[in-house]
């Protein structure tokens, strides 16, 4: 069996009231999640959502879908070092969201899970559900949440995937088109909106730091991580 999963998260204020909403499609039926909290982050909501859609998910083969990098790049790859490290960063500071990590961890063990990144507010029908469903419980908005059949869902198209989604189950980032660059000289961060901008400040230049982001949330993480190391 096949499981297909959407995601997404969101926050109003970033820390601030938030919401998430989940997409399950599986067996021919379509069950929707969501919920909310008074005080988060967009991430927190982001890793929320994945956790509760993947409670839900039994032995199967698992496709999650989602629109943010920090989730992806959190459980395909930081996690490894974080667990090693005693849930702590290089700088020896405790992870963020440590608790929500040792949470989705766990609900992905023994479990086959694929992992796409797909651009949010793409097109894409499932991520666009799960955005209207976060956005409603982060604004207190009633919505009706489906769990039925498949052929009863309103959204027909939820299953088409022709636009462009990135496989990135154990798969880095590098051939994502770019969001913008980060670059960091003599303590100062820029955001450049192009690979030519960022390498004209760093090139030639010791001690800087550069990277590429692919979504916004993802530049705020990059940016969050250069500050530390100056902080």
């Amino acid at each position: 069996m096949q499981i297909k999963i959407f995601t997404d998260g969101a926050s109003r204020g970033n820390p601030g009231p938030g919401g998430w909403g989940s997409v399950v499609i599986s067996n021919d039926r379509v069950k929707e999640l969501g919920g909310r909290s008074d005080n988060t982050t967009n991430n927190r909501m982001e890793l929320t959502a994945c956790t509760e859609a993947l409670e839900t998910a039994k032995d199967a083969e698992i496709t999650v879908y989602t629109d943010s990098s920090y989730v992806i790049n959190g459980i395909t790859k930081w996690v490894r070092g974080w667990k090693a490290n005693g849930w702590l960063t290089k700088t020896k500071d405790e992870v963020l969201n440590k608790d929500l990590w040792e949470k989705l961890v766990t609900v992905t063990e023994g479990k086959n899970v694929v992992w796409e990144y797909v651009g949010g507010h793409s097109g894409i029908a499932g991520n666009e559900r799960c955005d209207e469903i976060a956005t409603s419980f982060a604004d207190k908005v009633e919505i009706k949440l489906f769990n039925g059949a498949l052929s009863d869902y309103s959204i027909k198209n939820i299953l088409d995937l022709s636009h462009s989604v990135e496989k990135v189950s154990k798969k880095s980032h590098s051939n994502a088109k770019a969001y913008s660059y980060i670059s960091m000289v003599e303590g100062k961060i820029q955001i450049h909106p192009t690979w030519a901008e960022c390498e004209a400040r760093v090139k030639g230049k010791s001690g800087t730091r550069f990277k590429k982001a692919i979504s916004q949330d993802q530049e705020k993480e990059i940016i969050a991580d250069f500050m530390k190391s100056v902080s």
